[in-house]
């Protein structure tokens, strides 16, 4: 219908005014993802509008994570890469968000301005009884290690998942395990907290 636009600069929008207040309250700086549509990254003007939201909220650049899918990364690289290119050349980060769902070409990951992979919680859940999802994750975090860039596990819900993910070197988690999703104001307080 269209309407991923208007939701995804409101979206970003949001989590810019957001950040702002965190970081005016004197909470420590903290990179702020915010997911892409492939509608999206394939708009001509996606990159300006990203810029436009962050001049216009005054939110650090730098702080600032967008998230794309492997397939949205994937489906047209020609147009992908110069958005992408543009982000990066003003210190915005890109992560591709359920890395291993899909069917990146390591040929092409290795060209595309990344700077973080993350790890489909597909691979996680199973850390324990599955061998072959152990071999997958451990291939992951070697090979984007290898290529540069950090990597964050989804979906991790246990102390042994977690124990799992360190040993191997995985720089970052996120699920259950730290916390469920938050609405804002929550989000806050849990920062207030562990301060």
């Amino acid at each position: 219908t269209g309407l991923i636009f208007a939701l995804g600069r409101r979206v970003l929008r949001e989590t810019c005014r957001i950040g702002c207040l965190w970081i005016d309250a004197g909470h420590p700086p903290l990179v702020l993802a915010v997911n892409v549509s492939a509608k999206q990254l394939h708009a001509p003007a996606f990159a300006d509008e990203v810029l436009a939201i962050l001049a216009e909220t005054g939110f650090p650049p730098a702080l600032l994570e967008i998230e794309i899918t492997e397939s949205s990364l994937m489906s047209s690289p020609e147009q992908v890469v110069p958005q992408l290119q543009k982000l990066r050349a003003n210190d915005i980060r890109i992560a591709v968000d359920d890395f291993g769902t899909g069917y990146s070409s390591l040929a092409y990951l290795k060209r595309f301005p990344l700077d973080v992979l993350k790890i489909d919680g597909s691979f996680v859940e199973h850390l324990a009884q599955r061998k072959d999802d152990r071999e997958i994750v451990t291939a992951i975090i070697q090979m984007a290690h290898t290529l540069g860039f950090r990597v964050v596990a989804e979906g991790v819900e246990t102390a042994e998942q977690l124990a799992f993910l360190k040993k191997k070197g995985c720089d970052i988690y996120q699920g259950y395990l730290g916390s469920p999703p938050l609405p804002a104001e929550e989000f806050e307080a849990l920062l207030q907290r562990r301060r």
